[in-house]
């Protein structure tokens, strides 16, 4: 979600000037104030506004040496599409005592165990509900949850990526679990295969899709016609999968977002 904005070309500057530490614009929107980073660029030749998925503070990117003011009346005057973009976001789920959040596409909802030592647990109650334990102090149940879920991520992809790269014959040189933002998951020319951790909150199948679809890129490094038919052999759902992250991947985003 970026708004570009042409303006004057902004000559090439070798090195940055020293700049404070961070930025920021201040935007009156319909439903409130909403503050926006502003980061300065030696490549950029326009101002742009984005707004990343999860609870992260709206960008506004600009030249170097552009003076501040027109990055205020560009984002201003792009109030509209800004206000529309923020309503669009999931709200932000955060990762703490009752919190309610999908593990592989189920309902859980985080308890702590109050004991300081111990691992993540999942129990299933006779109510047919679903619950996280997670030990340690209030303070640690976002760190401990969310290494833990890494974790998971990392074991279910793996698994996931071996079953495909054995049928096409193929091996990845090496497999990333991190935070991605743009992409659930990539290929690298090198091999090199990089998830999103919150596959691990989506049902199973949509983790089984991007896995797949990675792993056809190990043998059709584009999108072309015959990659397509080989995402499709190994992964017959792969147009469910890609329509449930259609409609949720802002959710996913969202949760433990803070």
């Amino acid at each position: 979600m970026t708004r570009r904005y042409a303006g004057r070309r902004s000559p090439v500057v070798a090195a940055k000037p020293d700049l404070p530490q961070r930025e920021e614009i201040t935007v009156d929107l319909p439903d409130g104030p909403a503050v926006v980073e502003l980061r300065r660029a030696s490549r950029a030749r326009r101002m742009t506004l984005r707004v990343p998925p999860g609870g992260a503070s709206p960008i506004v990117t600009i030249p170097v040496r552009a003076p501040i003011g027109s990055a205020e009346r560009f984002v201003r005057g792009q109030a509209g599409w800004l206000a529309a973009r923020l309503a669009e976001r999931s709200p932000v789920v955060s990762f703490a005592e009752g919190a309610i959040i999908p593990l592989r596409g189920e309902d859980h909802e985080i308890r702590g165990t109050g004991r300081i030592r111990g691992t993540v647990s999942v129990e299933e109650t006779e109510d047919d509900g679903r619950l996280l334990w997670v030990p340690g102090a209030p303070e640690h149940v976002a760190r401990r949850l969310s290494t833990w879920l890494k974790a998971e991520a990392r074991a279910d992809l793996e698994a996931a990526v071996a079953v495909y790269a054995a049928k096409v014959g193929k091996r990845p040189s090496m497999m990333k679990v991190k935070d991605t933002r743009a992409q659930w998951g990539s290929c690298s020319p090198s091999g090199v295969l990089s998830f999103s951790w919150r596959l691990v909150l989506a049902p199973p199948f949509v983790l089984q899709y991007v896995a797949a679809h990675e792993v056809a890129h190990l043998v059709e490094l584009n999108h072309s016609a015959a990659f397509w038919r080989l995402n499709a052999r190994l992964d017959p759902n792969h147009e469910a999968a890609r329509a449930w992250l259609k409609r949720n991947g802002r959710m996913l985003h969202a949760i433990g977002a803070d």
